[in-house]
């Protein structure tokens, strides 16, 4: 994946450096250039800025020393704690920050070969689905000699100053990462799933039940290389309420890095080996490097003396106000608000943990007068045009599949300058439809909306959840109608879901069409169940299944088991050249040898007909006399001439 990143705006890491070597000169980056429009658009830093290379600033720069951790950087004057959180995660993943900093030991200073210095660095970025590879040069914004942003905390260490620059280009200027969330910056560091989790509307400090779920799917996502943060929200809007301290010490409105999850062992010597009573416990790093935790398991807090000085040990206890601390999971979720979760999904197929089939899409909200070809018909409060945004159809294949669905707007920060940097508020609505949907909905007549995401002006909306087998659609959309902007889809399921988008509003008419026809009228049949169907084995039951059959094609439910009152929920559309030819509904029953015919209702679908749900008895085939068969089936039936009704 990483070899195939692109070059930002078309510059050459390798070339560039060559270059230079070859000119015998440091490198200045035209593209971000050491000046006030890359430092701010509308609010200048607290005093005169010179911008100077490492060298200008210690006399033995390096990139890390002794390598890399949580505790090496610090947040300056912006307000981009966020990103500093990001960074701190990311530095307790070696797999994940080796992708972010690549060739980071040929990046280093080589102090024997001062000459091949050229004052060029570039690193990775994941945007919108691309690794891009963005080059800078070392010059760094100053005050007084002194970083004025992200910086180590040792003098001579500039990893965090490095790369905090090359994120600042990708949004033209710092002044763009003041304000931001932590999980944009660490989907942008690896390409993960970012989950949001609001702990006070789920309840989870009073909910003992989901607070212990909560628990176990942190401990797996972080186990897994999953990055986790939170922050407490600010209940106003005024200035003075972000970023003030709460009684125990915590700080409002700020990004918190998870940089562990752990079970704890509490108790002393033999007894804690041979019963050991475990204390759900979350480590965290204030980015300011400063301002811990005073309550509970802080660090000078009595409680640490119920634990054992190996398990101290193991857990790496210090008492500095170092940013960095313990709390107990319970005053987590009593105490933060949201957390984020990003997911480093593993779509491997030479893996041993679970692997999953991706599906990435890209689209636009975009606005036209036709109204077929209109793509920005905001949420579904908007009946009349809400079908007309960008539609993508999926296949769940298993009996039940655990599907996981992200969608996220490219990233606006870019657009601050200009005073377009917000968001759009987004969502989706997930329908379960025909088993054999191929055009565009048009109206929601027997679709099934089985989930709805919260519409949130975040960069990302992420859902997860299981679905029986069958196809859907996943309508994503703004809020409001008309709003434009573009978007990437993403969905995950244990077994391939050949996600594409519906492009057509109907059969296209074409050479063959005059000869072999063309559809006259649409119908879409919804079959809910049958009742009192005949036994068909020995345990007085049936495995019994639906095939909805028109003009020579066939729609298949999944078989239910076991039943003679079967729900089928199953779906189809037909668009009919003979619309006279009636449509067939058979059910059937799976049998090991040769399955077994149980009953048909045959179906006129005219205009005529209602479109109400009806009740048919079930009857023998037409070759056979026309005596009715035990049972009913339930069905719904519409039809229409006008191809783009459903």
């Amino acid at each position: 994946m990483l070899s195939c990143s692109t070059p930002y705006k078309n510059q050459r890491y390798r070339d560039l450096k060559l270059e230079c070597r070859e000119e015998k000169k440091l490198f200045e980056d035209p593209e971000f250039p050491a000046a006030d429009k890359s430092l701010f658009y509308q609010k200048a830093p607290p005093g005169e800025v010179e911008w100077k290379r490492p060298k200008e600033l210690c006399a033995d720069p390096r990139l890390f020393v002794e390598g890399i951790s949580a505790h090496d950087l610090n947040q300056g004057t912006l307000g981009n704690c966020w990103f500093v959180a990001a960074c701190s995660c990311l530095a307790l993943k070696p797999d994940l920050w080796t992708k972010v900093i690549p060739d980071w030991k040929e990046q280093e200073w080589d102090p024997r070969h001062p000459e091949k210095y050229a004052g060029i660095f570039h690193f990775r970025f994941w945007i919108f689905g691309e690794w891009l590879d963005v080059v800078v040069d070392d010059r760094l914004p100053t005050i007084n000699g002194e970083l004025v942003y992200c910086h180590s905390k040792l003098r001579n260490e500039f990893w965090s100053a490095l790369l905090e620059k090359a994120y600042a280009k990708l949004s033209l200027c710092y002044e763009s990462l003041d304000g931001g969330n932590t999980a944009d910056a660490v989907v942008d560091f690896t390409g993960a799933l970012a989950e949001s989790i609001d702990l006070e509307k789920g309840r989870y400090s009073a909910q003992l039940p989901a607070k212990a779920r909560l628990f176990e799917d942190l401990l797996k996502a972080y186990d897994r290389g999953g990055v986790v943060s939170c922050s407490i929200k600010v209940r106003t809007c005024a200035a003075f309420t972000r970023e003030t301290r709460t009684p125990g010490g915590l700080v409002k409105g700020h990004a918190y890095s998870v940089t562990a999850v752990r079970k704890v062992r509490l108790g002393r010597g033999v007894l804690a080996l041979l019963k050991p009573e475990r204390l759900p416990m979350i480590r965290l790093r204030n980015p300011w490097g400063k301002t811990e935790w005073n309550g509970p398991w802080s660090d000078s807090s009595e409680e640490w003396k119920k634990v054992g000085n190996m398990e101290r040990e193991a857990m790496g206890i210090t008492v500095a106000d170092d940013g960095e601390f313990w709390m107990e999971f319970d005053d987590w979720c009593e105490h933060f608000t949201d957390v984020d979760v990003c997911r480093v999904v593993n779509t491997s197929l030479l893996s041993l943990r679970k692997t999953w089939s991706e599906a990435v899409r890209f689209g636009s909200w975009s606005k036209h007068a036709d109204a077929l070809r209109n793509r920005s018909g905001g949420c579904v409060n908007y009946r009349r045009t809400f079908l007309q945004n960008p539609q993508y159809v999926f296949d769940v294949v298993k009996e039940e599949d655990e599907v996981l669905i992200s969608l996220q707007q490219r990233d606006m920060k870019l657009h601050r300058p200009v005073g377009q940097g917000d968001n759009l508020t987004i969502g989706f609505a997930l329908f379960k439809v025909e088993l054999n949907r191929e055009f565009r909905m048009h109206n929601i007549v027997t679709q099934q909306n089985v989930a709805t995401s919260a519409y949130v002006n975040s960069r990302t909306v992420f859902m997860r959840k299981t679905l029986p087998e069958g196809r859907y659609v996943i309508i994503p959309s703004t809020f409001e109608p008309n709003a434009l902007g573009d978007f990437m889809i993403r969905i995950y399921t244990d077994v391939a879901s050949h996600c594409r988008e519906l492009v057509l509003d109907k059969p296209r008419m074409g050479c063959a069409s005059w000869l072999l026809g063309y559809p006259k009228a649409v119908t879409q049949i919804y079959v809910h169940g049958a009742e009192g169907l005949e036994n068909q084995d020995v345990t007085d039951g049936a495995d019994p299944y639906v095939i909805i059959a028109c003009e020579g094609h066939r729609v298949k439910s999944t078989v239910q088991h076991d039943t003679l009152e079967p729900l089928f929920d199953t779906r189809a559309i037909f668009y009919r050249k003979k619309p006279r030819k009636p449509i067939i509904v058979q059910i059937w029953n799976r049998n090991v040898i040769q399955d077994q015919f149980m009953g048909q209702a045959i179906l006129e679908a005219s205009l005529k007909d209602s479109d109400e749900p009806q009740t048919l008895r079930l009857q023998k085939r037409e070759q056979e006399s026309a005596e009715a068969m035990l049972g009913t089936i339930s069905v719904k039936v519409v039809t229409s001439r006008q191809l783009t009704d459903m």
